[in-house]
């Protein structure tokens, strides 16, 4: 087993706080017992068992089934043509060349007619793009079209591209890819993905199994890379029901008649969100989230591809752990919030009733996430420190069986998983609770720019000061129901 030695450290850990507890607590014929599942504990682990059932029944059952149907008459279900439209904007040379080589070659192997896309910003990635296509495509079969966006934002780049894709007048039968500029595509991974829209025939959108380069520290990687151990596993499970909450910004693939309809060019380019007390603001980022809710609104199915392999190169924002993860899960959380906001105005009869349920479970989880946590140290406050131990070791034990069962996702798993899965749940429900309140506020990570204040004076302030007053108290109100239900 890789990393053996830290495991074994990881568990020495474990036990060594097992051996602090006084041994009373953990039998359970003495009255002092306490290591006992409350009801949100049951909640909340239930919840992850339904997760992790689902996703494996479709990555071992439903989706294996598909596939073999597929592989009996694979020219049934290819597409006419396949777009690929890739954007690029401040990243390095030597990734824009590895991500452009793997594009080129997935276009020329993926069995039927191909155009790549481009939309960028400088002069120097023009230059680079072409030298690359004549490198990987040196007969000249696929078609390259570039265009030159005004470096305002990634929405507007990507609207661009769309519209050119819409000026080539594709058929109903073609297939548009949209690949980030740090996305490298593996072999056949468009082949074995648009196969599935001829398979599927309400199928709007899908996206693909991403694994991921990273440029920063071990624990920086171990992050990332466990985070899209999770989103594999999410994934499965929502593509059991053609609900895939997302259509993630790094690849993904739309019917072309879908991503050249005005309204969905209209949701990419600018999506916006009235909020009852923020009023009327544009989304900076989360074209994903906007793309998703297109689909959903137009009435198309969403989809899930597991063997089908990008890899992302990450940069992460600072070179700091701490300060960059906050900056990433503010992004990430804040563009989920916004979109559920809106997603479950849909209803159930167009989301699903599975699809609703998870989607108002996101809404309560950042609070439920916390409640042991604060239990715990109120109660160890109040009464004796030896019941924070014993929750110390409860979720050191519980985040390592969590991190095993990670495994049936294929994914690497780590001996830090057990910790940053706990960072994940604290941190992230705290950086949850403030975007949910202060929604108005966006940045993107790599350009660097953040959304304009359009109101001013009065407006401006108010919603400065209510997003804080709410948010306190918020705050305060849960702090008091946790102190009346630990008898604080």
């Amino acid at each position: 087993m890789k990393n053996l030695g830290e495991w074994l450290l990881w568990l020495s850990v474990v036990m060594g706080l097992a051996l602090l507890i006084d041994p009373a607590y953990l039998d359970s014929d003495d009255r002092k017992f306490i290591l006992l599942i409350g009801a949100i504990g049951l909640w909340r682990y239930s919840i992850g068992g339904m997760h992790l059932l689902r996703g494996i029944w479709f990555m071992r059952v439903r989706f294996p089934a598909m596939r073999r149907i597929i592989a009996r008459n694979p020219e049934a279900y290819a597409p006419s043509h396949v777009y690929l439209v890739v954007t690029s904007f401040r990243i390095p040379a030597d990734t824009t060349w590895n991500v452009y080589a793997s594009v080129f070659r997935e276009a020329v192997n993926c069995g039927t007619p191909a155009t790549v896309v481009v939309s960028i910003v400088e002069r120097a990635d023009e230059n680079l793009i072409r030298q690359c296509h004549r490198e990987f495509d040196p007969q000249g079969c696929v078609k390259l079209i570039i265009c030159r966006a005004r470096g305002t934002g990634k929405r507007d780049g990507l609207a661009l591209a769309f519209r050119a894709v819409s000026r080539t007048m594709p058929d109903r039968n073609a297939v548009v890819g949209v690949v980030d500029g740090d996305t490298m595509l593996a072999p056949d991974c468009v082949r074995d993905s648009v196969c599935f829209f001829g398979l599927l025939p309400n199928l709007g959108g899908l996206t693909t199994n991403e694994q991921c380069v990273v440029r920063g520290s071990r624990i920086m990687r171990d992050w990332h890379t466990m985070r899209f151990a999770q989103r594999h596993l999410n994934m499965c499970s929502m593509a059991l029901s053609h609900r895939v909450l997302t259509m993630t910004g790094r690849m993904s693939f739309f019917r072309a008649a879908v991503l050249t309809a005005p309204e969905f060019i209209a949701d990419v380019e600018s999506d916006h969100l009235e909020h009852w007390r923020l009023g009327k603001f544009r989304f900076l980022t989360g074209d994903d989230k906007s793309s998703w809710n297109s689909l959903m609104t137009l009435g198309w199915d969403t989809f899930y591809v597991p063997d089908a392999h990008t890899l992302t190169v990450e940069h992460p924002p600072h070179h700091r752990f701490v300060p960059a993860t906050l900056q990433l899960m503010f992004r990430w959380y804040g563009n989920s919030l916004r979109q559920n906001l809106r997603a479950t105005r849909l209803g159930w009869r167009r989301l699903g009733l599975f699809t609703t349920f998870v989607l108002y479970d996101q809404r309560i989880s950042m609070w439920t996430c916390l409640i042991g946590l604060t239990a715990a140290l109120m109660m160890a406050s109040m009464q004796n420190w030896q019941l924070f131990v014993v929750y110390l070791f409860w979720i050191s034990l519980s985040r390592t069986f969590v991190a095993m069962l990670l495994r049936v996702t294929c994914h690497p798993v780590g001996p830090l998983y057990p910790v940053l899965l706990y960072y994940n749940q604290v941190v992230g429900s705290l950086v949850k609770i403030f975007a949910l309140f202060h929604l108005d506020r966006q940045s993107w990570t790599r350009q660097k720019t953040k959304l304009s204040v359009q109101n001013a004076g009065f407006d401006a302030a108010f919603n400065r000061i209510s997003s804080k007053t709410m948010l306190f108290s918020a705050g305060s109100l849960f702090v008091c129901l946790m102190m009346l239900l630990t008898g604080g």
